[in-house]
């Protein structure tokens, strides 16, 4: 058995008539049913973070993961934001909201993560909770073999999709998109003054109908020195050109939050593998950068100059996992800097 949802179509499909996609893709599925899943992002912040104080905050949550309502599958990353503040980030995976429930209600890191003496320390924290009912989430990869995010969790299956290569393929991938136009329901203003979320603050960020989320992920540890010298000099500077036009006009393309982080090993070392993790005031202005910019233009140039050069011998693995939100995600900050996440943009409430 794989599970999957389908709607009757009352929305249209993006998809060109006739269209054959010029590569092949995949897609995940499960071999049991799926309510929803969770993605849940866990951080430390700091100006100056040491080994030590990551290394720490990781093994506090991952010390929490024991028994049956840990996650599937967790990943540590770090990055360094535009404001110069380093971010240590865990990142678990579940595919049984109700698993998720149990643990964050039980665990000793929501406890901890809880307690009012982490608002008086020298250092921030975040948590950005999403969960999503399973036909609002879309996935793909540009090889079926290498796990990565919710793929890692036990029960996932990665399935051949004709689903892509062509603009609009991401949304008609959500089976939601099929009976929904899934509309944006925030205007993007950022504020006039950075809300007041330093030392001694808690606050959550009220988060709209729609609100989009996006990790794009990019593996050339594997890739040979032709391949990789292909992507660190080729491809990784589009993306990066990419990434900074939507940093910088982020009010016009509704970039609420963007990271680039990069994946760690279990010593801290930084690895051949980073992900993008961007979310968006609605789906619609996603598309119509990647469909119209000329920076998204030329990273999808280059999958096609890719494909025709190496073909399935293709080592740099590409893939995206993409969330559409029901209002009311868990983004807390504590202690952190006003520009963190969704801060600049949301509306803001105590947590008490």
């Amino acid at each position: 058995m794989t599970f999957h949802v389908e709607y009757p179509r009352v929305q249209p499909e993006q998809r060109p008539d006739g269209h054959q996609p010029a590569a092949p893709r995949w897609t995940l599925r499960f071999e049991q049913p799926v309510t929803a899943v969770v993605s849940d992002y866990l951080a430390v912040q700091g100006r100056e973070l040491s080994w030590e104080q990551q290394r720490g905050f990781f093994d506090r949550a991952r010390a929490s993961f024991g028994g049956e309502d840990g996650p599937g599958a967790h990943e540590t990353m770090r990055f360094t934001d535009d404001e110069g503040y380093v971010n240590a980030v865990l990142v678990a995976y579940w595919t049984e909201p109700e698993r998720h429930a149990r643990w964050q209600r039980d665990s000793s890191f929501s406890a901890w993560f809880a307690e009012d003496t982490r608002t008086a320390e020298d250092v921030g924290y975040w948590r950005e909770t999403l969960v999503v009912p399973y036909d609002r989430q879309e996935t793909i990869y540009s090889d079926p073999e290498y796990r990565i995010g919710l793929a890692r969790c036990e029960g996932s299956v990665v399935a051949s999709t004709t689903t892509n290569g062509y603009f609009g393929a991401a949304r008609d991938r959500l089976p939601i998109s099929a009976v929904e136009p899934l509309e944006g329901a925030m205007p993007v203003q950022r504020r006039d003054a950075p809300a007041d979320t330093f030392a001694g603050r808690r606050v959550r960020a009220l988060t709209p109908l729609n609100l989009t989320t996006i990790r794009s992920g990019q593996f050339w540890h594997d890739a040979d020195a032709e391949q990789t010298q292909d992507y660190e000099d080729s491809l990784q500077p589009k993306l990066m050109e990419g990434m900074a036009y939507l940093s910088e006009h982020d009010e016009e393309t509704s970039t609420l939050s963007l990271r680039i982080m990069t994946n760690l090993d279990e010593d801290g070392h930084e690895r051949q593998e980073t992900s993008v993790y961007a979310a968006f005031a609605s789906l619609e202005l996603l598309e119509r950068w990647a469909a119209s910019h000329q920076t998204h233009l030329k990273i999808f140039g280059h999958a096609i100059e890719a494909k025709k050069r190496w073909g399935d011998d293709r080592q740099v693995v590409t893939w995206h996992e993409v969330f559409v939100l029901l209002p009311g995600a868990g983004f807390e900050y504590v202690n952190c800097h006003p520009q963190t996440g969704l801060l600049p943009y949301c509306p803001l409430v105590e947590v008490v």
